[in-house]
Parts: C-alpha cells; sequence; structure tokens
C-alpha cells in the first residue's frame, strides 16, 4: 500500500505558511580550538508551519479534513511552497533551459531532474520528484524538444528518452513542483477560543522522501 496520497495540500491553506530548508551540520571542536564540520545528509530536508494560512472557520473544517483523510502522519501529500516552487525566481516562467539536468554519455537514457542552487563558491543540487502536471518542459543544448520525444514520471522525477540522447549534450529542463510533506504531528491542537484570538498552534508540515 501506498503511504502517499496525490493530493495537494489546500491552497488556501499553504498562502502565507512559513519555513523553508534545514541542514544538519556535526561541529566537533578540536584542541587547537578550531572546528570540523561535517553534513551527514546529502540533501537539505524542508519544514513548515501552515497555522498562519487558518484565518476563518471554513479553514479550521479543511484543515481538520485533510488532517483526517490523511490518517495524521500515516501519509504524506503534495505542498505547494510559497517562496520555492519553480525551476526560476517565483516572478519569472518556467523555461526548459532553466536546469541543468545532465550531459548526456551516448548510452544513458534515464535521468534524475534536479534543481541547481549554488554561487560563484558552492552548489548544491536537489532530486525533484513532484512535478505539477503539465509544467515540465525538457531542451537539448538550449533547443526545446518535443513533448512526444521524452517522458517525465511527475511522481518519481525520472526524465525518460527511447533514444540515449549524445554524448557531451546538455539536458535541461524547467517546471513547477510540489514538496512531498506529511503532517509533523499526530495531534491538532485548534480551538475556537485561540482562533478568536488569532493564536493557532503550529500546523507542522515535515518533508518526505522517497525510500
Amino acid at each position: 500500500m501506498s503511504s502517499f496520497h496525490d493530493v495537494v495540500f489546500p491552497l488556501s491553506l499553504a498562502f502565507g505558511a512559513s519555513g523553508g530548508p534545514t541542514r544538519k551540520t556535526q561541529i566537533t571542536q578540536l584542541a587547537s580550538g578550531g572546528e570540523h564540520r561535517n553534513n551527514p545528509h546529502a540533501f537539505s530536508r524542508r519544514s513548515y508551519n501552515a497555522a498562519a494560512g487558518v484565518k476563518s472557520h471554513k479553514d479550521l473544517q479543511t484543515l481538520i479534513s485533510f488532517f483526517e483523510a490523511r490518517g495524521g502522519q500515516l501519509y504524506s501529500f503534495r505542498f505547494k511552497d510559497p517562496v520555492d516552487h519553480l525551476s526560476c525566481d517565483i516572478d519569472e516562467t518556467p523555461s526548459a533551459t532553466d536546469q541543468v539536468v545532465a550531459v548526456g554519455d551516448g548510452a544513458e537514457t534515464e535521468f534524475l531532474i534536479y534543481k541547481n542552487y549554488s554561487d560563484v563558491a558552492g552548489q548544491s543540487r536537489r532530486p525533484i520528484t513532484k512535478f505539477v502536471d503539465g509544467t515540465v518542459s525538457v531542451a537539448i543544448d538550449g533547443a526545446v524538444l518535443n513533448p512526444f520525444d521524452y517522458a517525465v514520471n511527475i511522481q518519481t522525477g525520472l526524465l525518460s528518452f527511447s533514444a540515449p540522447p549524445n554524448e557531451g549534450v546538455v539536458i535541461s529542463a524547467g517546471y513547477a513542483f510540489h514538496v512531498p510533506v506529511r503532517f509533523g504531528t499526530d495531534r491538532l491542537e485548534l480551538s475556537l477560543e485561540a482562533f478568536g484570538a488569532g493564536e493557532i498552534a503550529q500546523v507542522p508540515l515535515v518533508e518526505v522522501f522517497d525510500a
């Protein structure tokens, strides 16, 4: 049985949510007074608090219904990160040249799609798995491909070609995406009194990764 429900956290509740990426850096103090720093995880994990989106009694009922339908923490689901849900800046339109996916080797036909975060000193690659249907476009060496020339699994992030791209060509993609998350609690702390005072308790959401 799948532990993922292919539904989107209600957008009316997601608006105003706070949160973002978290890293886990291990820091060891050395006898010299210096530090040794290491990150045991390949990727950051995102977490959010969606309490700010609950603004009406209807929102309360929507949240309770969605929570119950997910079985609390049991089933994960899609969440639209308000500030990071596109292959480009949030005030731009995605294009097929936004993110470099891979360089062809003349043999491989399947590739995972990534989003790259970088500056002049470093880079991090984030695998994207939950695309918004109909938003993915792909290019090779800057030339946009016909959608019939490739297939994208919007649940796993796998990009497939019927024939391997030539060696040395740059494969890129543009898209809109969701973050796979689950509730971070099995108990919602809600009350009409707190709602009336504008003090809804935490509604934690935690990013999940495919096993």
